[in-house]
């Protein structure tokens, strides 16, 4: 996931929700001291302990709120019995700070939306700083026991290779965007007469030169962008390449499986060249904005806010065009060359792992397991999303889950003053997704953008492109050698290729190369890894 800024959604089905409730309820007192740790834990209802405990916690902060005085951690410590200690560092220095803590051997009890990566995991796993979770997982944690049960993946992709789960993730099953949506600008759409959205790559070509050359922002002004793009220090033209990819075949930009279960390193596909002369084509007729590769997102969003852009990427329309949400502004359908029968769509992973671990150093590791399994069920993941009941929200009938929404106090912004209520803003916080969270608090618009995905992407055969998996130790030192400079040439490449610096007669040559550099050996490692993620 990306993590990201913007709210998530949080969706799964209502059955899933209701074996997940099975485990966890705001009960009174347990079933008494049943804990095999020094810690005398209750292992059903609240508190989890009936003496106080003490524990250190480490997160990132995005700076609205300490955390000590967000009311669900203040409520968490009153139904727990566990009172956290806030080692917090700003999320843009976090990574750094993180690293830091790890290698000086005083760590804190509890990683919290730590962001550990796969490598992480084996690597602190294996060194015993990180504790195995899958018993703790099983005597301690119902609701997560029956995610795994319901949803075998989840378990298959945070399982390391040796066979122990170091970290919980967070699992958004039913956010299916794999990265944020491309939408039309309706104005341009209605000034062109457009009916029906291009469905080939032709038609969309067609699309694009009728903006550039038909002004349909009517400033009489050739200003008009067809489409735009964003630089970032990772990978240019990422908010746009998936979607256009697709076009050719191709799931993802660095490797996918297909149908038969067969890793490709998209930078040696045949679709790849594909795609790279087609963006080609728009580049040097002007559809594609030729400061794709220098702007920032700020920069685009400048753009269209000036009705300048005629196609663009971001979570939704009115994000980048100003104003109120809007259904005049459609998702882009993908589209298909001559070379496919359907394009290829990907839709999200759902897992993001390495979103809670628990330390060597912590006293209580089964009251932790308890403490973060409330998370994964729809009390727990309600608290966390939306605050506690009766401030920014009610329920109108408790027993079907239906809720509205309250004035926000101050008259500040709903997600604003959230954040001052609980941690899960903008960081990859353990949780879970399902539809009763949102149940009688969704808008027009959020419905309306749900039926466009349906339409648009999950009805046309969206896919998960490779799943969340575990490279070994071996595996992960070896990829990370060869990207550090393979990843550099692919995307200089394929900026030289798009804006003709390089003429894509060379294209035999680059294909060399990246052979020579190991791309080949990137696709052998992840069928390794893929392989035994398919058998697990």
């Amino acid at each position: 996931m990306q993590t990201t800024r913007k709210p998530w959604k949080l969706l799964l089905s209502s059955a899933l929700v209701l074996t997940l409730l099975a485990g966890c309820s705001n009960a009174d007192k347990g079933a008494g001291d049943n804990s095999t740790g020094a810690v005398a834990v209750n292992k059903e209802g609240f508190p989890i302990v009936n003496e106080s405990v003490t524990l250190t916690l480490m997160a990132p902060d995005v700076g609205i709120q300490n955390w000590e005085n967000m009311k669900v951690l203040q409520q968490m410590q009153e139904k727990t019995g566990i009172k956290l200690e806030y080692r917090n560092a700003p999320k843009d220095s976090f990574e750094t700070k993180k690293n830091l803590v790890l290698a000086s051997g005083d760590y804190p009890d509890i990683l919290y939306a730590a962001g550990l990566t796969t490598a992480e995991q084996m690597n602190y796993g294996e060194q015993g700083i990180l504790v195995p979770l899958e018993d703790l997982i099983e005597e301690y944690a119902p609701n997560f026991k029956a995610l795994l049960d319901e949803n075998p993946d989840v378990r298959k992709s945070i399982t390391a290779p040796d066979g122990h789960i170091y970290s919980l993730p967070v699992v958004e099953l039913s956010q299916h965007w794999y990265r944020n949506p491309m939408w039309y600008n309706g104005d341009f759409l209605k000034a062109l007469n457009i009916d029906k959205l291009p469905e080939t790559t032709e038609e969309l070509y067609t699309y694009l030169k009728r903006v550039k050359e038909e002004d349909p922002n009517g400033n009489g002004i050739a200003d008009e962008i067809p489409i735009s793009s964003v630089t970032t220090p990772a990978a240019n033209l990422r908010d746009i390449r998936t979607w256009l990819l697709g076009a050719f075949g191709i799931y993802e930009e660095e490797v996918y499986v297909d149908d038969n279960d067969k890793v490709h390193y998209t930078p040696l596909e045949e679709g790849y060249k594909e795609y790279l002369t087609y963006m080609n084509r728009l580049w040097s007729e002007e559809l594609l904005d030729h400061e794709s590769f220098s702007q920032t997102a700020e920069q685009k969003k400048a753009k269209a806010q000036n009705n300048q852009v005629a196609l663009f990427s971001d979570w939704h329309a009115y994000m980048s065009k100003g104003g109120e949400p809007s259904t005049a502004d459609p998702m882009f359908a993908p589209v298909r060359s001559e070379s496919v029968d359907a394009p290829a769509i990907a839709k999200n992973r759902g897992i993001t792992t390495g979103a809670f671990a628990i330390t060597e150093s912590n006293p209580a590791p089964e009251a932790s397991m308890r403490w973060v399994d409330y998370l994964y069920s729809y009390e727990g993941a309600m608290f966390f999303n939306k605050g506690p009941e009766g401030i920014l929200w009610e329920y109108t009938d408790k027993e079907n889950r239906v809720k509205k929404y309250l004035p926000v106090p101050d008259g500040k912004e709903m997600e604003d003053y959230r954040a001052t209520l609980t941690p899960n803003y903008g960081i990859p916080a353990p949780t879970l997704s399902m539809d009763d969270i949102s149940k009688g608090l969704k808008t027009d618009f959020d419905l309306w953008v749900e039926k466009e995905t349906k339409q648009k992407l999950l009805d046309k055969g969206a896919r998960i492109p490779f799943p969340t998996l575990f490279l070994t130790v071996e595996e992960q030192t070896e990829i990370s050698n060869l990207n550090s400079d393979l990843s550099t040439y692919v995307k200089q490449m394929e900026a030289k290729f798009i804006t003709g610096a390089e003429p894509l007669t060379s294209w035999d040559n680059y294909v060399a190369t990246v052979k020579k550099m190991g791309g080949e050996r990137v696709a052998e490692i992840n069928q390794a890894a893929y392989d035994r993620w398919k058998s697990n």
